[in-house]
C-alpha cells in the first residue's frame, strides 16, 4: 500500500503540472513564487555511488517551491530497498542566489523514511553549502554536506564533492562528479570511509531529458550493498513541469 501511495503522490505532480492556463494562475497569485515539479524513472537508484534499491527500477519525484529572493523548499521521493523501508523522503530548505556566472545556496536536508522501526535510526538531516561557477564552455561546481548524526546511527559525517558539466550543442551535456564520504562510525554504517565518482552523457528532446551514465567507488565488492560490482551503469528518462 505504502509503494502505491507513493506511485499516486509522483502522478500528482504531473496532475499539478498540466492544469490549464487558468488553474496556473489561480495557484500563483495565492502563493508568492512559483512552483515546479518533476518526475524520473530510472533503472537504480544510486546516492554517493551505493544502489538503494539492491540493482532494481526506481520511480522518483519533486515538487519545489522557490522565491526570486533566493529562499526555496522541495519534496523529494523514491521507491528505496532498505530493512523495514521501501520509501524515502528528502524535505529541502534554503537559500541561494547568483551574481554574474558565481553562484552559491545553503540548505538543511531532512531525510526520512516512512514506516521504518525508530530503533533503526535511519532518519537523519544534513547541513549543505554549494558553491558554482560558469565559466560558458562549461559549468562547475565545489559543495560539502555535513550531518551530526548519520544513516544508522553512524555518527558524524561529511561528504565533500566536485562537479563539471559540459553542454554540447543545444541539446546534450557531458557531466562528471567526484566525492568522499568520511563517516564517523563505520561499523554501525557497514563500509570504510569511501571515493565516488561518475560521470553521465544527458539530452533533452521533447521535454523529456534521457541519461546514460555509469558510476563507481574505490570500496571492495564485498562493501558493496547489491554484493556484486560496485560499479553500475546508470539510465534515466525524466520530465520537468
Amino acid at each position: 500500500m505504502k509503494k502505491i501511495a507513493f506511485v499516486i503522490g509522483m502522478l500528482s505532480v504531473m496532475t499539478f503540472a498540466t492544469e490549464g492556463p487558468s488553474q496556473a494562475e489561480e495557484k500563483k497569485s495565492a502563493i508568492p513564487g512559483s512552483f515546479s515539479g518533476s518526475i524520473l524513472l530510472t533503472n537504480d537508484y544510486v546516492f554517493r555511488g551505493i544502489s538503494q534499491t539492491d540493482d532494481v527500477p526506481a520511480i522518483q519525484g519533486s515538487i519545489d517551491w522557490s522565491h526570486d529572493i533566493g529562499a526555496h523548499l522541495g519534496v523529494w521521493g523514491s521507491n528505496v530497498k532498505f530493512t523495514d523501508a521501501s520509501i524515502e523522503l528528502d524535505y529541502t530548505a534554503g537559500f541561494g542566489t547568483s551574481i554574474d556566472k558565481f553562484s552559491w545556496d545553503l540548505s538543511a536536508i531532512y531525510y526520512h523514511y516512512p514506516g521504518a522501526a525508530s530503533n533503526l535510526n535511519y532518519d537523519y538531516w544534513e547541513v549543505a553549502p554549494s558553491i558554482g561557477y560558469d565559466f560558458g564552455f562549461m559549468s562547475t561546481s565545489l559543495g560539502a554536506n555535513f550531518s551530526p548524526e548519520y544513516f544508522g546511527d553512524s555518527g558524524d559525517a561529511t561528504y565533500l564533492h566536485a562537479g563539471v558539466e559540459i553542454p554540447l550543442g543545444k541539446s546534450f551535456a557531458l557531466a562528471g562528479n567526484i566525492g568522499h564520504q568520511w563517516i564517523d562510525n563505520n561499523t554501525n554504517w557497514g563500509t570504510d570511509d569511501y571515493l565516488d565518482w561518475s560521470v553521465s552523457l544527458s539530452a533533452a528532446f521533447e521535454g523529456f531529458d534521457f541519461s546514460i551514465g555509469y558510476t563507481d567507488t574505490d570500496l571492495s565488492d564485498a562493501q558493496c550493498s547489491n554484493g556484486d560490482s560496485c560499479g553500475l551503469f546508470l539510465f534515466s528518462i525524466s520530465r520537468s513541469f
